[in-house]
């Protein structure tokens, strides 16, 4: 699937190309949904992440593999660029980065898995999948906490599905230490606003697993893929916007509660 993140790359990168010719000097300085991140922050960090994917070194990383810190790290500098540099910043590298993406999704770099830090240990081809995320969280969740016409950008399954595949398969790997300490229950995941809508989260010998399906007896979360990105990632209480059915729904909810996807 993760081939459909290539497409949507383009996708979210043209929606944050148009945002950026209408930005005002008061939207640029508005504060996002990030905490300590103007709007302009955030689109630094997005252009950052497009020329570290490049390779450019001077872009920084936090040597333990944080992948929040090393994103505070490379937006620092940059609090202090006026808007017109950190949107040329965005222009060049952006095409450049979905370039690079791109080229990841054949063999053998596709399957080539690489250490991500606290992101856990992935297959390259699964990078494009995590930008879309990147964008997609960013622009309608974060600029869009300040900006209306961001927060209503379209909801469209070509880049919810890619998104939601990069946090189904990180979520075992990022949440594992919270998972470990709630009850072992299963829960089916059902996301409206996907083509395949329904997940299995369940305990494992190791860590938790995530697959596609329905576990039969098990509770159920009904919710939607753009609310998923919202309150999978911590910037949302998943009960606000979602609703769990069936037995069991307290230790369910104990395992939801412990998700926070990077």
């Amino acid at each position: 699937m993760s081939a459909a993140a290539v497409p949507a790359l383009h996708n979210e990168s043209a929606h944050v190309l148009a945002l950026l010719d209408t930005l005002t000097d008061a939207e640029w300085n508005a504060p996002s949904g990030c905490t300590g991140w103007r709007v302009q922050d955030v689109v630094a960090h997005m252009g950052a992440v497009f020329r570290s994917i490049c390779g450019d070194t001077s872009i920084p990383s936090d040597p333990t593999g944080d992948a929040e810190k090393s994103a505070e790290l490379a937006v620092a500098p940059r609090k202090t660029w006026t808007p017109a540099q950190v949107a040329a910043e965005y222009r060049e590298w952006a095409p450049q980065g979905i370039g690079a993406l791109t080229a990841l999704q054949d063999p053998p770099m596709s399957d080539t898995v690489v250490p991500l830090g606290n992101l856990g240990k992935h297959p390259m081809h699964i990078l494009a999948n995590a930008i879309v995320f990147d964008h997609y969280c960013h622009l309608r969740h974060d600029i869009g906490a300040a900006i209306a016409r961001a927060a209503s950008l379209p909801r469209d399954p070509g880049s919810l599905g890619p998104t939601v595949e990069w946090m189904l398969m990180g979520l075992p790997q990022m949440c594992a230490d919270a998972l470990a300490r709630v009850p072992k229950q299963a829960v089916n995941l059902h996301f409206e606003g996907i083509a395949e809508p329904d997940f299995v989260l369940e305990p494992g010998d190791a860590l938790w697993t995530v697959r596609p399906g329905v576990l039969s007896g098990a509770p159920t979360l009904h919710t939607t893929a753009h609310d998923f990105v919202s309150w999978g990632t911590k910037r949302a209480d998943w009960r606000a916007t979602s609703s769990l059915t069936g037995s069991n729904a307290d230790a369910a909810a104990a395992a939801l509660d412990a998700l926070n996807i990077i």
